[in-house]
């Protein structure tokens, strides 16, 4: 069974970090470029990070940038978001996403909220006190 699962979420002050995980399983995210997005009540869906499969190239979207790190562990199957310097706009449920690396012509067009992926997360909530 395919799955991508997120953990790594709760609620942190203002300032405070925390690391999110996504796991694979029931395929190999070596071969797949993975994304991070973010949704909260009411708005639109919002990339945060993606990185490649193939030249480990990254993309950081412009709402984290400077305060986010993506890295990937594909012996462990699993890709992680650092976030640092935290704030209560960044409360939201954070999912990963999958997408064939044979298909995609830059990690920045993967990155579109629009772009049709090939698996998603349910997410895990994360909440910015003030």
């Amino acid at each position: 069974q395919v799955q991508l699962v997120e953990s790594g979420g709760g609620l942190v002050q203002s300032g405070g970090s925390l690391r999110l995980s996504c796991k694979a399983s029931g395929f190999t995210i070596g071969y797949y470029a993975i994304g991070w997005f973010r949704q909260a009540p009411g708005k639109d869906r919002e990339e945060v990070s993606c990185i490649s499969d193939r030249d480990g190239s990254i993309y950081y979207g412009d709402s984290m940038n400077g305060r986010v790190t993506i890295s990937r562990d594909n012996a462990k199957n699993t890709v992680y978001l650092e976030m640092n310097s935290l704030k209560p706009e960044d409360t939201a449920n954070y999912y990963c996403v999958a997408a064939n690396g044979n298909l995609i012509t830059s990690i920045r067009t993967m990155c579109d909220p629009s772009y049709p992926n090939d698996y998603w997360g349910q997410g895990t909530q994360v909440t910015v006190s003030s």
